[in-house]
């Protein structure tokens, strides 16, 4: 039975957590394949181009101490992914250069394993997400969906989610991906 995405407990991706991440990713219909690093670049400054390689670099981007994301548990059971990090810490192909608001962060990815997709998890991870990137200083909030009907980069998110949570679409990322933003409320001094 999937708990409400109000019990699940969301966590940042550090050395602590990778063995976590691992068990997720290599679990079953989990993003093995590309390790979320189509849009990083190893320590190295290198584009890992397969599967190990793409592995290996992610573990070393974590060690690092570099921001990936967070996961999601349920029952202390990994079930869920979301990229979110310094726009950056990417390779700039995601999305325009224009950064006058302030700092921003990027949400390339979002894996909610099959079991639990449908309660609700995605929005809790976006929650946290927005408020990591709060707390590390972002003004804004950019992600990458595609239209509901798009055969592919689904990984992204839809459109309609995000646009539903304020986000608004400032430019496009190729033919399919839409580039949306959400500004973050300014941090006080107190923040």
């Amino acid at each position: 039975m999937v708990r409400p995405a109000a019990a699940l407990e969301v966590r940042e991706v550090t050395p602590a957590t990778w063995a976590d991440m691992e068990r997720l990713f290599a679990g079953r219909g989990g993003p093995s394949a590309c390790w979320c690093t189509v849009w990083r670049r190893a320590p190295d400054g290198s584009r890992p181009q397969r599967g190990p390689a793409r592995h290996e670099a992610m573990a070393g981007i974590v060690a690092a101490g570099t921001p990936v994301g967070l996961l999601a548990y349920d029952g202390g059971e990994p079930v869920a992914w979301c990229s979110v990090a310094p726009r950056a810490t990417f390779v700039p192909t995601m999305a325009p250069t224009d950064d006058a608001a302030g700092p921003v962060w990027s949400v390339p990815c979002l894996f909610v394993r099959r079991d639990h997709r449908g309660a609700g998890v995605m929005a809790a991870l976006l929650d946290a997400a927005e408020e990591l990137a709060h707390a590390s200083g972002a003004a804004v909030l950019e992600a990458y969906p595609v239209d509901p009907a798009s055969p592919s980069y689904g990984f992204g998110g839809r459109l309609p989610f995000f646009l539903a949570r304020g986000y608004v679409e400032t430019a496009r990322a190729g033919t399919r991906r839409h580039v949306v933003r959400r500004p973050l409320p300014q941090r006080t001094p107190r923040d």
